[in-house]
């Protein structure tokens, strides 16, 4: 069976992916250096035999024994809490850590799929967001950092293709919500959540009027999957098109959890995108992929992880 490294393995999405291709027969590497990363994440993972976890930063050279046939490249923080606080390793990881892991799909002949985001988009002038979007990005704001790193990849991603002949896919992943997700996030959905949970009252940003659209993990490793084993090269938007508000997203949650708490205002940080929304018109037709789990159906089961975890 094929051999699949899996960087940033032990984060949020990447133990799904994981989990996924185990489930496919894969042999599965999990790399991740815990920065933002969690073990407990994957410890149901340890024990399976063709699952192999290397503790490693992916921004220095990497060394991997034997045959790789696919590289999904996940490794980065991901949420504004973490690339504040990690500005210099997120641009690290965007660079330095998609140089390595194309270097490495050259040495292996691998195909590379790079975990890009909407955040390439910026703040959108153009609603919902196409492949062919150029995006509007602040790039000495402060998420900067996150959203520069993802198009500095993106760009190299396409050189190695283009000058190299590596094969590389590019997902452009929107907002995923789901279990393992970290109570201390700071995304709106495990915020709303733990907020909710706890009794305290659930913070919004700006006047909430903010959208989002919030796609459940298990819908987005599908539509991975599928683009990863599809032929296109270009970018796709891997997202649900169901688009929500901050506040009513917030309400939804507090509804849902039978929570006491009540809704606070705060001001919205710098260069929060005030729109968000993909089209996937070529993720339907090329792919065959549209998400399936409802927002409500998804949201009780995250609130159950969270309930756990609390």
């Amino acid at each position: 069976m094929p051999t699949i490294l899996i960087t940033g393995g032990a984060g949020f999405l990447g133990s799904h992916l994981c989990e996924r291709f185990l489930t496919e027969g894969y042999d599965v590497i999990c790399m991740d250096n815990f920065l933002t990363g969690s073990r407990e994440n994957i410890r149901h993972l340890l024990a399976e035999q063709r699952f192999t976890l290397i503790e490693h930063d992916v921004t220095t050279y990497i060394q991997i024994d034997g045959d790789v046939n696919f590289i999904l490249h996940f490794a980065s923080p991901a949420s504004p809490i973490d690339y504040v606080k990690y500005p210099i390793q997120t641009l690290k990881v965007g660079s330095l850590g998609t140089h390595n892991a194309l270097g490495l799909a050259k040495a292996k002949n691998a195909r590379l799929l790079l975990a890009s985001t909407s955040e390439v988009y910026g703040d959108p002038l153009v609603h919902p967001q196409r492949e062919d979007y150029w995006g509007n990005v602040n790039p000495i704001g402060v998420r900067g950092v996150y959203d520069e790193a993802k198009r500095f990849a993106e760009a190299i991603t396409m050189a190695y293709h283009r000058y190299h002949g590596v094969e590389t896919r590019i997902v452009r992943i929107f907002n995923t919500y789901g279990p393992r997700m970290r109570i201390d996030d700071g995304r709106a959905i495990p915020a709303f959540l733990s907020q909710a949970l706890r009794g305290e009252d659930v913070t919004v940003f700006g006047d909430g009027s903010q959208t989002r659209s919030v796609c459940y993990v298990d819908d987005l490793v599908e539509g991975i999957y599928r683009l990863l084993l599809s032929d296109e090269v270009l970018p796709t938007n891997i997202g649900n098109p169901d688009e929500v508000t901050m506040l009513e997203l917030a309400q939804e949650i507090i509804a849902m959890t039978n929570s006491t708490s009540t809704i606070v205002f705060k001001d919205l940080p710098q260069d929060d995108p005030k729109i968000r929304r993909p089209d996937n018109t070529k993720a339907q037709s090329l792919l065959g992929w549209q998400p399936r789990i409802a927002r409500a159906e998804g949201l009780r089961k995250t609130m159950e992880y969270f309930r756990a975890k609390i």
